[in-house]
């Protein structure tokens, strides 16, 4: 049976790649991101009738609700929803910009929370009909081990592992298993952006993992299968580290 998702942050890194992964299966994909222009190009890369891109502000609960409702008209259930839209701003608490850090929340948090009420009521009509229905949220090992420099981002994250086992109790009864995944660092634009030493302060990126490399998104999405499996059926509330062993012990650098 046909399978449809709804991507947000599809436009780049994990999400695009979970896309891609996702429609070489026969899955349609609805991909959701904030800029047409960029939505423009991951359409072209993904090169797939089975794509439906969508602008869309998750910032923005009305545009949120319009978009989710209007994808409800068109198929009136998904199978999984996969949040991997975020942000990423750095900067000393004491001194971070109001508007930085409400960016940050309201797209990680808020953002995330808009997406998973309005895909609710779908999920709910793919589950009441034994179809696979799951929520896989995009948490991050600096939910588990927070840097300098980086708490907003951190303090959104970890929200996100919290609003994730919540979730998963309250959807239980309905079917629905929602789990998160949380990556080390992973070789995405977001990162790319933030990686210069001399514009960041104190704040770096964790490097290779003590598996000698970064992750690619492709590490990230290929425990998405499992999450999406048959194999996964009994585990809901959990979030996975996927992080080469970064958080699992400090190896000092050589």
């Amino acid at each position: 049976m046909p399978h449809t998702a709804i991507i947000t942050g599809v436009a780049s890194g994990i999400g695009l790649e979970a896309a891609r992964d996702l429609i070489e299966k026969g899955w349609t994909i609805y991909g959701l991101d904030v800029s047409e222009k960029e939505l423009t190009v991951a359409t072209d890369k993904l090169a797939s009738p089975n794509f439906r891109p969508l602008a869309c502000d998750l910032r923005d609960a009305d545009a949120v609700k319009k978009t989710m409702g209007a994808i409800q008209s068109t198929v009136g259930t998904i199978n999984c929803l996969i949040c991997s839209a975020g942000v990423l701003k750095l900067g000393r608490l004491a001194n971070m910009a109001v508007e930085d850090f409400d960016l940050v929340m309201n797209v990680n948090v808020r953002g995330l929370w808009l997406a998973c009420r309005e895909a609710i009521p779908m999920l709910k009509v793919a589950a009441s009909a034994g179809e696979l229905s799951r929520i896989i949220l995009m948490s991050s090992i600096s939910a588990i081990r927070p840097k300098i420099e980086s708490g907003a981002y951190s303090a959104s994250k970890a929200a996100v592992s919290q609003l994730t086992q919540i979730l998963a109790a309250e959807c239980a009864a309905d079917g629905i298993l929602v789990n998160a995944l949380a990556p080390g660092t992973v070789d995405t634009p977001m990162i790319s952006s933030q990686s210069d030493p001399n514009k960041q302060g104190n704040w770096r990126p964790s490097g290779s993992s003590p598996l000698g490399r970064i992750a690619e998104p492709r590490d990230i999405v290929r425990v998405m299968r499992f999450l999406l499996s048959e194999d996964a059926a009994y585990v809901t509330g959990t979030i996975i580290p996927v992080d080469g062993g970064t958080r699992a012990a400090f190896i000092p650098q050589k």
